[in-house]
Order: C-alpha cells, then structure tokens, then sequence
C-alpha cells in the first residue's frame, strides 16, 4: 500500500520526511498540474510522465487508480496548482535500492498563478540566461527534484528582472527555458530541442508532439539559429502555451499564428 502525504514536508530531523531518500539523496520526481474548477487538467499525460520516470529510475509505481482519486480528493474546486511528487521507499542505507520499500506519494496544492493567463494573451518578453544547463543522459528529460539548477537560474531571472529566459548547455546549444519548454517556427516548419542529453520533457511538450506529428522537428540548435525564427513560444502545464515577443533586442511578429493554433487545440482537448 502507497503512503499518501497532503500536509506540507517539514525539515523536523525525526520526521519520515526528513529521513526519506527524497529529502537525503534526491531520489524522487514529480509533476505539476492545473487543476480547474475541481479537475484535472490532461491527467493522462501527467500519469504517462510519472509512469515513465518510475520505470527510468527503477522506483515501483504507485496505484494509479488510486492516486488519481486522491488527488481529486484534493482540490477544493477553486483554480489550483497540484504537485504529485513520488519519493523511493526507505530502505538500506546509502545508494543502494534494494529493499526500499513501496513509492511514497506527496500531494501539495497551491492556488493558480493567475498572471499565467496574461501571459496566455499578451506573451512575453525574455532574457538569455549566462548559466548554462550541464549534460545528464541518465536523468535526460525526467522532472527530478534534483532542481538546483533552476533554483540558480530563476535567481538570475531574478536579478534581471526577466518573466523567463533562455538556457543553453554548456556546448552552447539551446535547450529550454528556466521552467518551460521552448518551441519555435521557421517557414513551416516548427521545431524543439532535443532533450536526449539534458532538460525536461514537459507534458505539454509532449502534448505538441501528439498534435504537430511529423510537423515538428527535435533539432540541435544554436542562439543564432533562434533567434532567427519567424514565431516562438513557451509550454508548460502551468503557463500553458506562451508567445515570445521578444529575446533580448530580437522582436518577433504579434500574429503569433502557430502559438494561438495550440492555444486553442490544447484548451478544447482539456
């Protein structure tokens, strides 16, 4: 049987939580939801993305039929932000995960960023980041809370003042945003980077995989490359799809055509 924890983690050094391999090396993933009006939003590519992580990291997966009922159990029918965070079980101490034991599931709710849907309309300007993202293929794409790279990121975000920003690796490669999957359109022709190396596949991103098929192109690509596009945008399940108006002094057109063709796929989907 899962453990189900609702009341927020607390750095007690006697609690479960501060004992748990999630708290001491790391060792758990999560994923972030909109929950409106008491539901939540695309579930299943939520559940395909925790299944997934489960199966990377070797962590046994959690009843999903009966987290599902309690996350639902959950909302109070206001517009709400829903983290389901999944920590390894204990076990032996050190590396090690023989033994642990079953998948501790953590639920924390938060009322919605509402600015987001401004965001929606309006779009944003942004900045390029100076930190660089480091290669990892192991967690490639997995929403870890392993999170200090953008804790460093968002603080330069921060400090300048930026909604969001750009993030290269360190081969100066592009890569994402700070908390978003970035996207952009050349001719025809809609592309993202590859994520095989590093980053996070967000569920939207996934979600924009299923719609545009064989109409997007995971590329590597360059700042240059870019910043050269005809449309950009940012995803995530939060922010949902976002048009760029600007990085840096490079402005792009207001049509924003393939952004709103998302907008508009993704919401009627929901």
């Amino acid at each position: 049987m899962q453990t189900i924890i609702t009341d927020p983690i607390t750095a007690d050094a006697a609690s479960p939580a501060a004992l748990s391999r999630g708290w001491q090396l790391g060792d758990a993933h999560f994923s972030t939801l909109h929950a409106r009006a008491g539901r939540l939003c695309h579930w299943p590519y939520h559940q395909a993305r925790l299944a997934n992580a489960c199966s990377r990291l070797q962590m046994p997966a959690p009843d999903w039929n009966r987290l599902y009922a309690d996350a639902q159990a959950a909302l109070d029918g206001s517009d709400q932000v829903l983290r389901i965070t999944l920590i390894r079980g204990p076990g032996a101490r050190g590396y090690g995960i023989a033994g642990c034991g079953n998948t501790t599931v953590v639920l924390n709710s938060s009322p919605f960023p509402a600015h987001y849907y401004q965001w929606r309309e309006q779009g944003i300007a942004i900045g390029v980041c100076t930190g660089r993202l480091g290669l990892s293929p192991l967690l490639a794409g997995l929403k870890t809370v392993n999170r200090l790279e953008q804790v460093l990121l968002k603080a330069e975000l921060e400090a300048n003042g930026w909604p969001e920003g750009v993030v290269l690796d360190g081969e100066g490669r592009v890569m994402e945003a700070v908390t978003a999957n970035l996207f952009w359109r050349e001719g025809d022709r809609v592309c993202t980077p590859d994520l095989s190396s590093g980053g996070v596949c967000g569920t939207l991103r996934a979600w924009c995989l299923d719609y545009l098929g064989t109409g997007l192109a995971m590329v590597d690509a360059d700042l240059p490359r870019l910043l050269a596009a005809d449309e950009v945008w940012l995803t995530n399940a939060l922010m949902g799809v976002v048009p760029v108006t600007a990085i840096g002094e490079r402005c792009f057109a207001s049509d924003f055509n393939m952004a709103r063709e998302l907008q508009r796929a993704y919401e009627e989907k929901d």
